[in-house]
């Protein structure tokens, strides 16, 4: 589970996405998450922040 924020024309809101259910992650020019449910996420974060937050997520589980 990683903390992202998702990019609204109107306000810019917190939100928790479970990592694991990530397909693609593209900059067109915005970041933009393709979950493989179809489900599709504008975040403010850039791909490179995204992956390290995944990583981080993935090191600190299997580091238990």
């Amino acid at each position: 589970m990683i903390e992202l924020t998702r990019l609204d024309k109107r306000k810019s809101e917190k939100f928790i996405l479970n990592c694991e259910l990530i397909e693609t992650i593209e900059e067109k020019p915005d970041t933009t998450i393709r979950l493989n449910n179809g489900r599709t996420y504008v975040v403010v974060e850039s791909s490179s922040q995204v992956v390290s937050k995944i990583l981080a997520y993935k090191r600190n589980i299997f580091s238990r």
